[in-house]
């Protein structure tokens, strides 16, 4: 067979292969400037910058709800091949207290898991009267509901982590909600909250201007970006928790979309950039969960997170 005959053979199944025709919304199920956010903005300006996809990927920010928004947004996108959506814990959380939204996780199709987000205690730099967790705890004590908590939203990841903390304190702090983890990082520079559980990209540009600092993190080790802040169960508390951080797209996508945003995905995960990212910004990086393994991980995550939800109580997480 000549070459000529061999191109004429496989041309029609390469230009066969499916590819987005028209550019593809990314959702954001939160608000500017936050973890899911940044992570979201940095693949697409990787895709552009790859050229991986032949449409342009366009972030969308939906943090309505805990991402309520972005979730029923998502379900009624059923069968489109051209919406993906960077995910968080209130994938699981928002849909088991907002048991009316008529969303169930499970349906929607699994991509790939980018990364496993983590989660430190953060104050001011100026609380000088505050440089571990004992001082922290004793601080909350003796400021009641006045100690102010900054997060993302009733149902969030950081509000089911500050139930916990709650819990196994004994004591009540009154939790302020802020659109997204990036203006959350803001107010604690600013003094208008006096502590956080920011993820780690959410508080780095403060951490490294000297504004912010953390003084427990809630991973089963020490991360390699904060090798001298201790982990909750160095310190004798049994408090471990991760974000998940997703790439999910709505029911009932065809296969040969899926294959292309899983390649994709992929190639992005195994990129120079992305697991830069992941070292320099403390998330745990090590192999891109996809297909059916992702969609028995989100049913074990949802089954974990409902369990959790009634540990701690729904009232505590959503202040109602």
């Amino acid at each position: 067979m000549t070459s000529a005959a061999v191109l004429a053979v496989t041309a029609p199944a390469a230009f066969a292969e499916w590819q987005p025709r028209k550019p593809v919304e990314f959702i954001i199920m939160a608000g500017t400037g936050g973890g899911a956010d940044q992570i979201a903005r940095l693949l697409q300006g990787l895709i552009e910058k790859k050229d991986l996809s032949p449409r342009p990927f366009i972030p969308i920010n939906k943090p309505g709800g805990s991402g309520a928004e972005a979730l029923r947004y998502l379900q009624d996108k059923a069968g489109d091949n051209h919406v993906v959506m960077m995910t968080l814990n209130s994938f699981y959380t928002t849909p088991i207290i907002q048991e009316d939204l008529g969303v169930d996780v499970t349906e929607f199709t699994p991509i790939g898991l980018m990364a496993m987000d983590t989660f430190l205690l953060w104050v001011n730099s100026d609380r000088d009267d505050i440089n571990d967790l004992d001082s922290y705890v004793e601080a909350v004590k003796s400021a009641g509901l006045d100690w102010k908590v900054g997060g993302t939203g009733s149902g969030q990841e950081d509000s089911v982590l500050t139930a916990m903390m709650e819990a196994a304190f004994e004591y009540d702090v009154t939790y302020i909600p802020f659109p997204g983890g990036g203006t959350v990082a803001k107010n604690l520079v600013g003094n208008q909250i006096d502590s956080t559980v920011n993820n780690p990209a959410e508080q780095m540009e403060f951490w490294r201007a000297g504004n912010s600092k953390p003084l427990v993190q809630f991973t089963a080790e020490r991360m390699p970006a904060f090798p001298d802040v201790p982990t909750a169960k160095e310190l004798g508390v049994d408090i471990e928790y991760y974000m998940q951080r997703s790439v999910n797209g709505p029911p009932n996508m065809d296969p040969e979309a899926v294959e292309f945003y899983t390649n994709l995905f992929q190639e992005l995960f195994d990129s120079e950039e992305w697991q830069g990212f992941c070292e320099s910004d403390g998330l745990t990086c090590d192999t891109m969960m996809k297909g059916e393994e992702l969609a028995q991980f989100h049913a074990t995550q949802k089954v974990a997170h409902e369990k959790l939800i009634a540990q701690v109580g729904a009232a505590s997480i959503t202040g109602e």
